[in-house]
This record gives C-alpha cells, structure tokens and sequence, in this order.
C-alpha cells in the first residue's frame, strides 16, 4: 500500500481502487429517512440495508440523515461529518478473515443539542417519509413498576416547558409531527430499532403518552397519520477498538476514525405498516411479515437474553470477552439449560423456524474468536435490558409452574456484579443510568439481606412478592457467595442433569 488515504467523499474514487464503494452518486440521493442515534448498531444493520438497496440506481428517494440526539454523540457526529457520513463495515467473518466496504447511505449528518429547530425541520421535511429509531432499551421513559411513561422524568418536563429546545425523542418528534400537521404534509411511519419486544407498540404508546400531556390536540391527528411498525433486528455489534482502525489502516491503507465491526449474521424482521411510503428492503434480505412478536420474542429471550448470562456470568468469571464467557464449558452448559428449560417452552408460532437450530447458532455466534465483544459492552444498561430480556421469561414460568432456577441464578449474580467486584476482587468497569441505586442495594443485600436487590421495583416490579422465586433467588445468591460464580454454576448444571 503506498500510503493511507483518509476516508471521505472527495477520496471515494481513489478509495474504491481498495475497497468495495457506493457506486450510486450519493449526491442524488433525497433524505427520505432521518434516523435518530447513529451509533455503530445502526451502521451495522439499517445503514447497511439501505446502502445495499441504493445500488440500484433507480432507487433516489431513500437516503438517510442521521441525527446525534444527545451531548454524549458530539464524537461519533464530528467523525461523521468530517467523513461527510462514509465509514467502513467491517465484517469479522468465522474463519478470521474480514470483509470491507465503505456504506454510503447516511448522506447528511445533524447535531441536535447545538441546534434544535434544523432536526425538528428536517423531520418536518415533506420528503422524510420515516424516522427510524435506536435509542436504547432506556430510551423510551418506561417505567417497569408503573408499567407506564415516567411522568415525572426531568427531561421530559424540560421538553415540555421548552419545546422549540427538546432534549429528548418524544420532544423532537411531537414538534416535528405539530410541523408537518400545520403545513398539511401527511405524517411518517416511526419504526424502532431497539431490542425491546413490541417495539412499535411501545414507541406509540409512549409518544402518546407524551403528546397527550404537552400537545393533547395532537392525538387524534398521529393515531390517523402515524404508524408504528413492530421490527425485530439482529447483527452482533461490538465496539470498535483501537486494533480495528490500525487493522483497517494496515490492510487496506484507509484512515476511517470510527469503522464499525460486525458479525456476518444479520437478521431484520418487519411489520409491514408504512403510512407514507417504505423502501424495498426486503430486495436485500428484509423480511416483512403481518406479525413479528414470535420473532422478536425468540430473539430478546434467546439471544440478548443469552448474552446478559454470559456477560453477568463471565464478568464475575474474570472474563473480558464474551466469546471467552461461551468457552468456558460450564457457563455455556449452563446457558444451553437456561435456553432449554426455561426459554423455549414460552415459545411458540414460530413458523418455519427451526428452533433447535437458531439455538446452536447462537453459541456458534457468541463464540466467534474473532468479534471480542466486550463483556462490559454487553452488560451496560442492565437495569434497561433485564425487565425486556429476562422477565418476561420469567413472569411466564412463575405462572405455569415451570423452572425458574436459572433466571433466579442470573439475578441473583447481577446482584452480586452490582457491588463492583469480580470474583478475585478486580474493579468491574460497570455502565448503566441506575449504577447507585443498583450498588446500594446490593450492598444491603451482601449485609444478610440478599432479598433488598430486588426490592428495585423500576427494575423488578413486584416480583419481590413471589415465594417461589425468592427462595430460588436467595439460595442462589447464598451458594454464589459461599462458593463463588464457577462452582456455583457447576452446581447448578449438575443439579440439572440429575432431574431430567
């Protein structure tokens, strides 16, 4: 390689001598999609979707604006804007080898907390026909012991005193959707990204719940106007390292200061409700279907229930990866126990789905050597992810009378993580909104009250009041403390093989 270029449109030509590039000329593209949080999930999976479809150059009306919705993305929308939206997908395939190409579809780049009123014009825009979602589990102000909209989030209060100055997505979309209405345009389909089971659903019954108290005369016009599709997504993001960008640097001579790293799995499942207008995803391997919870459901209880275990579990192990949590012989049986006996029963409708199969692929997935998905990546935000990955699950055993043992054994060793520590007293790297209130539990908990974790009810609800399953947790908790996370877990697996 003669030398590294830096990654940007003016580049692109000499670029494509490299690496697979756009052949579409972005320039004709019209933003026909804003999407709210470009983080590298979105850059694996929908961004990648729509470049691919955009290849077809008759395709003009799909590009993608991607907005940074919070303070914290001022690097990703820097990096972005100075790369005039390019970067580089690459995949890490099974056998080590990685595959590159440069996607083209995110074409304008917006900062909303430096100005406002251009993001709300952009969705506003007549040619926005949808706005697209991923903003984490926590994002949509749900509170799981109310079972509601958190009301009294100061956020959200802000953005009702401030409207034309919103800090949040309800803020932004009310105001934009109140644009659209007084300039007679027609309104857009809002679908959500996130790994949250009934994600439309939740999506409008929050922004109604928000409308309703900063524009009540708006409700009437979104329920006519505005869908919301439910979607199930899939691809394994981690975090780009260090060694990615020096990787890309080394192989291909391409200086890209935020590539994303994927696996080579991907997998989007979508309702088909579009009030304005959708592209042909499906021409790239979307699937659209009249109803995806089956879908989703399997996929939240399964995978990213799958990958909390292995994460709380191989933290506690001492282990950076997740892929070094599923080698890790007991930690995968006792995934494959907890898939088995607890998950798959509350299955069910999932035509042409080979079970059994997805199953495997999921260890093979959380296996691949070559993706070094951070454990701590996949443990943050626990607080947002465990009432939507595992309670569920949860709920539906306490109600049938079926095993809740390994649930109980999770909880109660993300009670344990909570305090901060591995099992040889190394300083956990813990990330989430709720990480005092989790700590202090726990360290009530860890004084002879392990019961005081769950007490959390933002996070638990009520399941403090069932019996069975606060035996269960505390006997778990008891021998994760008495014996430590691995003997535990060996403990449990053999158990288990006894009573089948």
């Amino acid at each position: 390689m003669e030398h590294n270029i830096k990654l940007n449109q003016k580049n692109l030509g000499e670029i494509s001598k490299r690496i697979s590039c756009p052949t579409y000329d972005r320039s004709q593209l019209k933003t026909g999609i804003v999407h709210i949080g470009i983080g590298g999930f979105h850059r694996a999976h929908e961004a990648y979707y729509t470049d691919q479809l955009l290849h077809n150059t008759a395709i003009t009306e799909w590009g993608i604006c991607g907005v940074a919705l919070l303070p914290s993305d001022t690097n990703i929308y820097n990096t972005l804007k100075a790369q005039d939206g390019l970067y580089t997908l690459m995949v890490k395939e099974f056998d080590g080898s990685l595959t590159k190409r440069v996607i083209g579809s995110i074409t304008e780049i917006l900062f909303a907390p430096a100005n406002p009123i251009q993001v709300i014009q952009k969705m506003a825009s007549p040619e926005v026909k949808i706005v697209t979602l991923t903003i984490t589990e926590g994002g949509y102000n749900y509170n799981e012991a109310t079972k509601s909209f958190d009301k009294e989030n100061p956020a959200i209060l802000h953005d009702i005193a401030n409207p034309s100055a919103p800090k949040t997505v309800f803020g932004y979309l009310t105001q934009a959707l109140k644009l659209r209405k007084e300039n007679g345009s027609k309104g857009f389909t809002i679908q959500s990204c996130d790994n949250i089971q009934g994600n439309g659903d939740m999506t409008k019954t929050m922004l109604l719940s928000y409308v309703q108290m900063a524009e009540p005369s708006l409700v009437a016009w979104i329920e006519k106007q505005v869908s919301f599709p439910n979607s199930m997504v899939d691809r394994i993001t981690p975090a780009t390292s260090p060694k990615d960008i020096e990787r890309l640097q080394t192989e291909a001579g391409i200086d890209d200061a935020w590539p994303v790293v994927c696996e080579p799995f991907k997998q989007w499942v979508i309702e088909d409700d579009f009030v304005n207008g959708r592209p042909l995803w499906e021409a790239v391997g979307a699937q659209f279907v009249e109803d995806v919870v089956p879908y989703e459901k399997m996929k939240l209880s399964l995978l990213n229930a799958g990958h909390t275990v292995l994460g709380v579990l191989g933290a506690l192990s001492g282990y950076a990866t997740i892929d070094e949590a599923v080698h890790d012989t007991q930690i995968s049986m006792f995934l494959k126990h907890y898939m088995d006996t607890e998950v798959t029963p509350t299955l069910a409708d999932l035509e042409g789905v080979d079970l059994e199969a997805y199953k495997a692929s999921l260890l093979q997935r959380f296996g691949n050597v070559n993706i070094k998905d951070q454990i701590d990546r996949i443990c943050s935000e626990s607080s947002a992810k465990v009432p939507i990955f595992v309670l569920p699950t949860v709920t539906s055993n306490l109600e049938s009378n079926r095993s809740i043992d390994f649930a109980a054994f999770l909880i109660a060793a993300w009670a344990i993580y909570s305090l901060g520590k591995d099992d040889n007293g190394v300083d956990l790297n813990i990330k989430d909104a709720m990480a005092t209130t989790l700590h202090d539990k726990a360290v009530v908990a860890s004084n002879g009250n392990p019961t005081a974790f769950l007490e959390i009810e933002s996070v638990f609800g009520q399941l403090k009041t069932s019996e069975r399953f606060v035996e269960a947790y505390t006997s778990a908790y008891q021998n994760i403390t008495k014996l430590g996370t691995k003997k535990s877990v060996l403990n449990l697996n053999n158990k288990n093989l006894n009573t089948i």
